[in-house]
């Protein structure tokens, strides 16, 4: 899904896990970083909320949560995004895909799916 926002196109991503509600927000590379439109992004940026931290991923043990399906989320929103896509997550410090694709331990023996998907 895109949500146009003030000359913006964001994508919006379903990622339920942490909650059966979570979504994630994407700039595109190619986004417009100025009222005018003359600066764009160089890479993807995904606000993850609470679905991937620098070396975590949210809390599943809150009510709503559920495990295996933040590890699905994990899999189909974050890991088909490039190794350079900006991650700003909900809490903690910005990281990239490809840091995590490396260091984070949740992510390991996670694999996008295979085929092509949609964003909700």
């Amino acid at each position: 899904m895109t949500l146009s926002l003030v000359g913006l196109e964001i994508v919006v991503n379903h990622a339920p896990g942490h909650t059966g509600g979570s979504v994630t927000f994407r700039l595109p590379t190619g986004a417009p970083i100025t009222a005018h439109g003359k600066s764009k992004i160089d890479v993807d940026v995904l606000f993850s909320g609470d679905l991937l931290f620098a070396g975590s991923i949210g809390r599943t043990d809150l009510p709503g949560g559920d495990y295996p399906t933040i590890l699905r989320s994990l899999a189909r929103v974050c890991l088909t995004l490039p190794d350079e896509t900006v991650v700003l997550s909900g809490h903690g410090p910005q990281t990239t895909i490809g840091a995590e694709r490396r260091a984070n331990p949740f992510l390991t023996g996670l694999a996008p799916p295979a085929g092509p998907h949609r964003g909700m």
